[in-house]
């Protein structure tokens, strides 16, 4: 065997060595989910065949033409048995694309199909797309919404400057997407989902109301609004259904990110929230409820977060950062929370429907002042003092 051989043999083997990888919880416990010992996905777990040219005549060094930076915020949803993820996918060009893996239980062995997805252009062409919410509606269609970046060019001197808007495409096979025109709003748009229901015979999204393509200005929180015609879809009326508040989790912004999960109590919601800290922006992911007979009415918003950066997810390209845009409910009432650590890597958490309506209907509220949070704690004292016979 030559050298050149010898070293893609190596190279095969460690790739299958960390894709066939088993995936222990962590022994933290916090009685709402389970974390895992290590990430579903990283850059390394990319296909061979993207970054490395085989031929030896072509690549004799066996050197990575092509060199991928990050896996993250991934789309979610059960498919022929398959729990799958629609993953961005950034290259060292910082070029975000998308591409599918699969995984037979949902917690480790996620593998790439061979080709990343050709996602049609719009109209206007996007610099870059990322961060999809998946939605099997009820219309037949599963729906891909995510964000399309441009420059700003309204301000040519600037580089950095973009804007954001929610792009819209439909399959029914995850391989072929039919791109429909952006989402019509009057503001930029980020973090948009669509509801997997009808809601008075329209399509209804989640919506994130921003000036500005990061600063949210006086977008007040996740907006709701419906929309009579998807393939030409345009939000005429908006309204805020979970709003921003000062000194909490999501003082500076917050988004919607997968689509609700119905339970017998209500839609469950996950979302991320922001705040400011010395080290910069901090990303959590939270939860609350609404009402099944109003989707736009909260019944339950546990105070604080659900889930924060940890250990190793602190570290990364942008970080002390949680982002999820994708969970699985399964049959059997399991949770698949699948979220990206400070914008580097995919990990996934486990829980029931079950466990989690507790959580959020019998945890208390941000009361947003000191003193209530301190009476609040009293009261489990107090309760627990009676419990225990002390």
């Amino acid at each position: 065997m030559s050298d050149f051989n010898e070293k893609v043999a190596a190279l095969r083997k460690a790739h299958e060595e960390l894709l066939s990888k088993p995936n222990k919880p962590s022994a933290k416990y916090n009685g709402i989910y389970e974390k895992y010992e290590n990430p579903i996905l990283t850059a390394e777990h990319t296909p061979l065949e993207w970054r490395y040219d085989f031929n030896e005549k072509d690549n004799p060094y066996l050197m990575q033409r092509i060199m991928m930076n990050a896996t993250l915020n991934s789309g979610a949803i059960k498919w022929n048995g398959k729990y799958v993820l629609v993953v961005r996918v950034e290259g060292a060009d910082r070029k975000s694309f998308f591409a599918v893996a699969e995984s037979p239980n949902g917690i480790d062995n996620f593998r790439f199909w061979d080709e990343p997805i050709t996602m049609p252009e719009d109209v206007v062409p996007a610099t870059n797309i990322y961060d999809m919410r998946l939605t099997a509606h009820e219309d037949g269609y599963i729906y891909g919404v995510f964000c399309a970046e441009r420059h700003d060019d309204d301000q040519p001197g600037d580089l950095s400057a973009a804007t954001a808007t929610a792009a819209i495409a439909r399959t029914k096979d995850l391989v072929h997407w039919e791109r429909l025109p952006d989402l019509k709003t009057k503001s930029q748009q980020r973090n948009v989902v669509l509801h997997p229901e009808f809601v008075d015979g329209k399509y209804a999204f989640y919506t994130r109301p921003q000036d500005g393509f990061i600063d949210t200005g006086s977008g007040g929180g996740i907006g709701w609004a419906l929309v009579d015609d998807i393939t030409h879809a345009e939000i005429t009326e908006e309204k805020i259904i979970n709003a921003r508040h000062y000194h909490t989790i999501q003082e500076v912004k917050n988004g919607e990110g997968p689509h609700p999960i119905k339970t017998d109590k209500g839609w469950l919601h996950l979302a991320h929230g922001v705040r400011g800290c010395a080290s910069g922006l901090r990303y959590v992911l939270y939860m609350y409820m609404t009402s099944l007979e109003d989707p736009t009415k909260v019944i339950a918003e546990p105070g604080g977060y659900l889930l924060v950066p940890e250990g190793g997810e602190y570290i990364g390209d942008v970080m002390n950062v949680v982002f999820a845009n994708g969970w699985i409910a399964d049959e059997d009432g399991t949770v698949f929370i699948y979220y990206a650590s400070s914008d580097t890597r995919m990990h996934v958490a486990t829980s029931t429907i079950d466990r989690l309506v507790d959580y959020c209907m019998n945890t208390p509220q941000d009361g947003y002042r000191t003193a209530l949070s301190v009476e609040t704690i009293k009261k489990l004292v107090a309760k627990n003092k009676a419990t225990l016979g002390k």
